[in-house]
């Protein structure tokens, strides 16, 4: 239970400072909290950001529940026991310029006892528009978070990024990936618990500095009607990933999640366009053509 605590005190207050840095990033709106209590146990701090200068719409929410696992989820997990504890934080954000890339971190910790527990997470990125040096810069950042803790994590974790953010039915990824992982523990990592905390902690700790960059990177960018709805098109790719393969969407419903809390991943406006082709040697065509598995960043 002290340990359970840790995390959720960690989890908390990497939830207060991104919240600060996006209010400061943005400079235009503030997040709206809503707290909440999960019918079965537990419960959470919804924090959404709307119509703000750069921030059309986005989410940073906080949940700590515990309760029952559904039969559809033990068959899952592969677990006899029923009960469970689970906490972590959940972000993302879509952007009004479609030069600013939708981000999307969530870090996790999953525990049914002493030897069925577990921490889970991590960070990608969805640009409207790939822009290399962007790409770059994002991609080195994880790496050197990775390294600290161990050398082989950056290429193992984005290998299942780029695995798990995959749109089967585009057969494109849903954008530039990043790091993805679940399910670590001491036997997997060579870390300790607490070792495999402060890593997630650390994750944690990227997003502000990153995300930051690449706002001023790119908010003052011009763009044209055609460019915000090649931005709405990208978003109905993401929804469609979201709604369709995200297991954290899964999990949150199968397990009495709270809804609006749950979906608030998904933007505010999108578009689907029939057998939409961009054309040849356009900044679209150039992004379909890096959506991929396999791509070198660093």
């Amino acid at each position: 239970m002290i340990f359970r605590e840790e995390v959720i005190a960690a989890y908390k207050k990497i939830q207060d400072e991104i919240c600060l840095s996006l209010e400061m990033a943005d400079g235009g709106s503030r997040f709206e909290e809503e707290l909440w209590n999960r019918e079965g146990g537990g419960g959470g701090r919804t924090r959404i950001f709307q119509n703000g200068n750069v921030i059309e719409k986005g989410g940073v929410n906080f949940s700590s529940v515990h309760g029952k696992l559904p039969d559809t989820i033990k068959k899952a997990f592969k677990v006899e026991s029923d009960e469970f504890f689970a906490t972590g934080v959940s972000i993302v954000m879509h952007p009004r310029n479609p030069f600013v890339p939708i981000i999307h971190m969530n870090i996790r910790y999953f525990e049914m006892d002493e030897q069925t527990r577990w921490f889970g997470g991590g960070i990608d990125l969805t640009p409207h528009y790939v822009i290399d040096t962007d790409a770059r810069f994002f991609h080195h950042h994880l790496k050197q978070t990775c390294d600290h803790f161990e050398p082989s994590f950056y290429e193992r974790f984005k290998k299942q990024a780029d695995d798990y953010f995959f749109i089967k039915h585009r057969e494109e990824t849903r954008g530039i990936g990043g790091i993805f992982y679940d399910r670590l523990r001491p036997e997997n990592t060579g870390l300790t618990f607490q070792e495999l905390l402060n890593f997630s902690i650390a994750v944690g700790n990227t997003f502000s500095p990153v995300y930051a960059e690449l706002i001023d990177r790119n908010r003052e960018s011009p763009f044209t009607e055609k460019e915000q709805e090649w931005q709405y098109v990208r978003r109905s790719r993401y929804a469609e990933f979201n709604l369709v393969y995200d297991s954290g969407t899964k999990f949150g419903l199968e397990t009495n999640g709270r809804i609006e809390s749950i979906l608030m991943s998904l933007p505010p406006l999108a578009k689907w366009i029939y057998n939409f082709q961009p054309q040849e040697s356009t900044p679209e065509a150039y992004t379909i053509s890096k959506l991929k598995k396999g791509i070198n960043w660093v």
